[in-house]
C-alpha cells in the first residue's frame, strides 16, 4: 500500500515538473522576442546609424511622414499616421466583425438543427486555419475590383481598389471565424437552467436569445472580440496587398489609400540595410506596446461589463 501512494507520489511530482517545465518554455519563447526587439528597437535611438545621426524619438512617435529610399535620413521616420491608421483599421474591422461573429455564433450554438450547426461549426474552423496570405490573394483578387467599382459608381477617386475600404473588409473576413468559433463556446456554456427559467416566466425564443443568453455568454464575446482585435492589428501580409502602402499624412476616407504599422515593417524588409532595416524593430517595438495597451483596454471593459454565471 505504501509503495504504491509513494510510487503515485513520484508520478505526480514527474508529471508536475514536466508541466512547469512546458510552462517556462512557453514564457521563454515571449521573453526571447521581447528582448530581441527591444534591443534592435532602441539602437535607432541611441546609436548615430553609421553617420546619420539618433532618430529623434518624438518626431518618430508623431510624424505624418514616413519615407525609405536611398538617403535614408533619420528624421525620414515618423510613424504617427502609421498608429492611428492600425487602429482605425481594426477598429472598423471589429465593428463589422463582431455583430456578424455574434450572431453567427448564437445561430450555430442555440437555433441551427444539430447537423447544419455541426457542419457550419466546421465550416468555421476551417476558415479559422486559413493562412492570412491567401485572406491577401482572395482580396487582391476580388475585394480590390468591388471597391474600385463602388467607387467608380459613387464617382470618388480611388487607387484601384487600394484603399481603407478594401483593408477594413479583408480584416473583417480574416477576424470574423476566429471570433465565432471563440463566441460559439461561450454561448454554448451557458446554463440551462437560465434559458428554461426565461421560457418559463413567458418570455420568446427570441427574447430568451438575446436578452438571456448573449447577456450570460458576455465575457466569453469579449474574449473573442479580443483575440479578433489582436489579429486584426498584428496581420500583415493581407493587409500588404490591399491597403496601397500609404507613406503619409492621415486620412479617414474610406476610398484612400492606407498602410499599417505591420504593412509598413513587411514592405521591403529583405531589400533594406542599415537605419531602413533597423527601424522596422523600433516600429514593431510600438506594434507590441500598441497591442499590450489594446488588450488591457479591452480586458478591463470585459470586467466591467461582462457577467460571468455559474
Amino acid at each position: 500500500m505504501n509503495t504504491k501512494n509513494t510510487f503515485k507520489k513520484v508520478v505526480d511530482k514527474v508529471v508536475e515538473n514536466v508541466l512547469f517545465g512546458t510552462a517556462i518554455l512557453s514564457a521563454s519563447f515571449i521573453v526571447l522576442i521581447v528582448i530581441v526587439i527591444f534591443e534592435r528597437g532602441i539602437t535607432p535611438f541611441i546609436s548615430d546609424n553609421d553617420g546619420l545621426g539618433q532618430v529623434n524619438l518624438l518626431r518618430f512617435l508623431t510624424g505624418i511622414v514616413y519615407l525609405d529610399g536611398p538617403t535614408f535620413l533619420s528624421n525620414a521616420y515618423g510613424i504617427g499616421y502609421l498608429i492611428i491608421s492600425t487602429l482605425y483599421n481594426a477598429f472598423l474591422a471589429l465593428l463589422i466583425a463582431a455583430p456578424v461573429a455574434t450572431l453567427t455564433a448564437l445561430f450555430i450554438a442555440k437555433i441551427a438543427p444539430k447537423w447544419l450547426g455541426s457542419l457550419l461549426r466546421t465550416i468555421i474552423e476551417i476558415l479559422a486555419a486559413i493562412p492570412s496570405i491567401v485572406y491577401g490573394l482572395f482580396g487582391a483578387g476580388f475585394i480590390l475590383d468591388i471597391v474600385y467599382n463602388l467607387s467608380v459608381s459613387l464617382g470618388v477617386q480611388s487607387a484601384a481598389g487600394f484603399s481603407i475600404l478594401s483593408t477594413v473588409i479583408v480584416l473583417a473576413i480574416m477576424i470574423i471565424p476566429t471570433m465565432t468559433v471563440i463566441a460559439e463556446v461561450a454561448i454554448r456554456s451557458v446554463d440551462k437552467s437560465l434559458i428554461q427559467g426565461s421560457l418559463a416566466l413567458g418570455a420568446t425564443q427570441t427574447q430568451t436569445h438575446f436578452k438571456v443568453v448573449l447577456a450570460a455568454a458576455k465575457s466569453g464575446i469579449f474574449t473573442a472580440a479580443i483575440l479578433g482585435v489582436g489579429r486584426a492589428l498584428g496581420e500583415a501580409t493581407a493587409v500588404a496587398l490591399v491597403a496601397g502602402s500609404r507613406r503619409s499624412g492621415i486620412t479617414f476616407n474610406l476610398f484612400d489609400t492606407t498602410a499599417t504599422l505591420t504593412s509598413t515593417m513587411l514592405l521591403g524588409m529583405k531589400e533594406t540595410v542599415g537605419l531602413d532595416y533597423t527601424i522596422r524593430f523600433s516600429i514593431g517595438l510600438v506594434l507590441m506596446v500598441i497591442i499590450l495597451l489594446t488588450n488591457l483596454t479591452l480586458n478591463f471593459i470585459k470586467r466591467k461589463v461582462g457577467r460571468v454565471y455559474a
